[in-house]
């Protein structure tokens, strides 16, 4: 008789692709809505100078809201919808990389570490420069990144978003050349693929313990929707060192990691790396929620026909 307690992994080989695709795009689009005021808070908290702005997320929170409104919580949105594409890349990446290491090595934990982190490589070699573009719209006018945006009613001001984002791109490359929009790419690489490697084994791991203690009649779903979360703080706390850094690098232009390292420990000390990391469990764990319901769901739905009844999904 199947164990029901023991949960089975949906493996590409299972899925219909054109169904995961069709809803996959749609999955990742209700993720970004729903997570991305967290990402334009922790961005801002981690690029300010101290404490000059906000005190902490909660606090970032209510005065972008007072001061911009809604649509201040959505700065850069629009642009960083095109992580879509990478976001497409990552999950057929993850699942190709899984699919392919499993000729050599069965291990759930060995595939889960390659595949995150090769999905990440890939996924990141396309975000990068979008990630660039709308970091600096998050913090436009708010005295932190590169390019400041000219007072209300001032001379050359762009009033809609398609003409602040054509400035931001003409500032870097006319700084930077193409190089500026991979600016922090080795950054990314060094906070996203160690991120990325390991929340899946993080999130099995705690999806095969917790189902060890839940009764056998607790929905499978239920049990990865608590796991994924658990698996996102995790991830997050041991990897928001490089990221602080990797966003100070993006956006405030330092020449290298080195420098962008010191001149933190200089002005903040190690609790400057600490900074943003209440704002982005708050961004991940909600993510990582909606993803795992959302992906595991996905994947539920796009099985291929003659094997929705073969087994206790």
């Amino acid at each position: 008789m199947e164990d029901k307690r023991k949960i089975p992994i949906i493996e590409w080989e299972h899925l219909d692709k054109r169904k995961f695709y069709v809803f996959g795009v749609f999955m990742t689009m209700a993720i970004r809505v729903s997570v991305y005021p967290f990402t334009l808070i922790r961005t801002r908290l981690q690029v300010q100078k101290g404490k000059s702005l906000y005190g902490g997320t909660f606090d970032a929170f209510a005065k972008i809201l007072r001061a911009e409104g809604i649509s201040g919580l959505y700065r850069g949105f629009l642009v960083n919808t095109f992580t879509l594409i990478s976001g497409q890349c990552y999950v057929t990446t993850y699942e190709l990389t899984r699919k392919y290491v499993a000729q050599y090595n069965d291990s759930n934990l060995v595939k889960s570490v390659i595949a995150g982190g090769s999905a990440s490589l890939v996924a990141q070699s396309i975000t990068v420069p979008i990630d660039i573009v709308s970091q600096h719209l998050m913090v436009q006018g708010q005295a932190m990144g590169r390019f400041q945006e000219p007072p209300p009613g001032g001379a050359g001001r762009p009033h809609h978003v398609m003409g602040r984002t054509k400035e931001v791109v003409v500032q870097i490359f006319r700084l930077d050349g193409l190089r500026g929009f991979y600016r922090g790419y080795a950054a990314s690489l060094l906070t996203y693929i160690p991120n990325s490697a390991l929340w899946w084994p993080f999130y099995h791991l705690y999806t095969e313990q917790i189902s060890y203690v839940t009764p056998s009649f607790c929905p499978h779903l239920l049990v990865q929707a608590v796991a994924g979360p658990l698996a996102a703080a995790t991830s997050s706390t041991l990897t928001n060192p490089m990221d602080v850094i990797r966003a100070r690098l993006q956006v405030k232009g330092c020449h290298s990691m080195k420098q962008t390292f010191r001149q933190l420990m200089h002005e903040e000390g190690a609790w400057g790396l600490s900074k943003g990391l209440s704002a982005r469990v708050l961004s991940s764990t909600p993510s990582a929620l909606c993803i795992v319901v959302g992906y595991e769901t996905l994947k539920k739905l796009s099985l291929r026909p003659e094997l929705v009844d073969s087994r206790h999904w």
